[in-house]
């Protein structure tokens, strides 16, 4: 039987690890926390290892003949170069899930949330933080008194948000994606003037937040995608199908 190893921890890692278990192969699934563990689920084929990895312990997890998915977050880059390093010191194929970037017109495009939170410097108005937990620091200098952060409803999340100041009343503990009408009640019911997040495209949940960011009038703050190169998840799967079939 042939072993495929996916870095998960997204929508779509979740859904070609089981897709190419049910074709067949021996799937292990490496995700960061036991919540990506808790959202991966159980599926007959798959297994999953929690946890946080080194390059030289992904090398070791690849040794042999697998072939290696990519499919964790945009955002992960460090992640992503581990990864790669990994398989070139495993020798084994690599393939890159990549879901597809999203637009949004009229949004203010930054490359950090360092560079976010400067911009918002010299605004005024409420900030809805949805950027994940990780970047929450950045906007410490902007004074609790405009924050509201949204998280995932985890002790990383909330010590994240009192680390960058936020009071608890403004933590929206909440796990998404979230739908365009409770984005937009959530940014009615704060008034928020500004909602800085990431492209996390449409599985993250971008369209929505632009479409209740337009709805209200509040402006969106976009921190770029960092350079990558990929294929969606059609072009994956049938790719790692092919593969199963070689002898």
């Amino acid at each position: 039987m042939k072993r495929i190893v996916v870095f998960g921890g997204t929508t779509e890692g979740r859904a070609l690890s089981y897709r190419l278990a049910d074709a067949g192969a021996a799937v292990t699934v490496c995700v960061a926390t036991p919540y990506g563990a808790e959202e991966q689920g159980e599926h007959a084929g798959v297994t999953v290892l929690v946890g946080r990895k080194t390059a030289a312990e992904m090398t070791a997890l690849l040794g042999g003949d697998a072939l290696c998915v990519d499919a964790t977050h945009p955002y992960a880059r460090e992640a992503t170069e581990n990864i790669r390093a990994a398989c070139a010191a495993a020798e084994v194929p690599y393939r890159r899930l990549l879901r597809r970037a999203s637009a949004a017109e009229g949004a203010v495009y930054v490359n950090s949330a360092a560079e976010a939170a400067a911009f918002l410097q010299v605004t005024e108005g409420n900030v809805l933080l949805a950027t994940g937990a990780k970047e929450l620091s950045a906007f410490a200098p902007l004074g609790a008194e405009r924050l509201y952060a949204r998280v995932l409803p985890s002790h990383e999340g909330i010590a994240a948000c009192e680390a960058a100041g936020v009071p608890h009343r403004r933590i929206i503990a909440m796990q998404g994606p979230f739908s365009r009408e409770l984005n937009e009640a959530v940014l009615r019911q704060f008034g928020i003037a500004w909602l800085v997040t990431k492209d996390g495209g449409a599985a993250g949940g971008f369209p929505e937040k632009a479409a209740a960011a337009r709805a209200v009038g509040a402006k969106l703050v976009v921190l770029r995608r960092p350079a990558d190169a990929g294929a969606d998840f059609e072009t994956v799967a049938a790719d790692c199908e092919r593969w199963l079939k070689c002898e």
